[in-house]
């Protein structure tokens, strides 16, 4: 596996503003995405809270890059590293509370831990986070969604915060959901979430949450290093991950990079795969089912950085 360091401009942290969170030059990225591949951020920044957060896109130069990143579970980071500032939301924007028939969540909130709120509060309709492997902040930028459900079916209402530090809060129809998309300019980097559920027995909440851990289980790779699912299903019909068998690519590789032939719409690292591969592999089945079924298969996956060797 090639995790290239990407050095720090001499001047880079100098020009950005004092914070309370945490700054680090060079910071490995690899480790933290569910691929496990990867360059490095030329600077990572951890803010303590949503107010130390504003006030650092408020003082941060225009020209600085700026890149957010959450568990990086449908994240792949190229081998040359991410330019600029990659932000990554901690504990400080991860806390959820359950108040009548709303879960108000951080973006740093797992899905997951959401639902698992929601079902201690007897609320149900949010048990399809349970099958999402990511984070609040995530699922708001790309409309997420599982087993029938995405988030546009369940929010209320989202916090934001623009490039130069002011605060938003954005209702439902400021959000332009689509599928597996939200219209919103990509510097808005979200904070928080308010979602409804119904009332209902938390019993009853478990079992759905169980039966869709059982499904995610015997069906998807998510014992392995991948990065969830790689395209987006076609519009109008029809499943990526039938497009990509039917154009025989179940299993494909390029080196340690692989179709799974538990789903084929993951994307697999055996081991030591880079990320040139594993874009190179998704490229290739693109092309395949093109040629196949006429259809163009858009990434779901974010890819984020530079290629290894190139100067941006």
């Amino acid at each position: 596996m090639t995790a290239a360091a990407l050095s720090p401009t001499p001047s880079l942290l100098d020009r950005l503003p004092p914070v309370r969170g945490r700054l680090t030059a060079d910071a490995p990225l690899a480790g933290v995405t569910w691929f496990r591949v990867g360059g490095a951020a030329e600077v990572m920044f951890r803010p303590a809270d949503a107010d130390d957060l504003a006030a650092f896109l408020a003082g941060v130069p225009a020209d600085v890059p700026v890149t957010v990143i959450g568990v990086a579970s449908n994240l792949l980071v190229r081998d040359g590293g991410v330019p600029g500032v990659v932000i990554r939301l901690g504990r400080g924007f991860a806390d959820i509370t359950a108040e009548g028939e709303t879960v108000t969540a951080g973006a740093a909130a797992l899905d997951l831990n959401v639902a698992k709120v929601a079902c201690g509060a007897g609320l149900g309709g949010l048990e399809f986070l349970s099958g999402i492997p990511g984070t609040i902040g995530g699922a708001l930028r790309m409309n997420a969604g599982a087993y029938g459900r995405e988030i546009r079916d369940v929010l209320v209402s989202a916090t934001a915060i623009d490039r130069q530090g002011r605060v938003h809060t954005l209702g439902l129809e400021d959000m332009g959901f689509t599928y597996r998309h939200c219209a919103l300019p990509p510097d808005l980097i979200f904070t928080g979430a308010v979602l409804r559920g119904t009332p209902d027995s938390a019993d009853a909440v478990a079992a759905r949450m169980d039966e869709i851990q059982a499904k995610r289980s015997d069906s998807q790779p998510v014992r392995s290093r991948t990065g969830g699912s790689t395209f987006k299903n076609p519009p109008g019909g029809g499943r990526a991950w039938e497009l990509i068998d039917a154009a025989g690519c179940r299993g494909l590789r390029i080196g340690d990079a692989q179709v799974s032939e538990m789903h084929c719409n993951f994307l697999l690292n055996l081991g030591n795969a880079t990320a040139a591969e594993l874009e190179a592999l998704g490229e290739e089945v693109r092309r395949r089912v093109l040629e196949t079924s006429g259809v163009t298969l858009d990434w779901e996956i974010k890819r984020i950085g530079k290629t290894e060797g190139t100067a941006s």
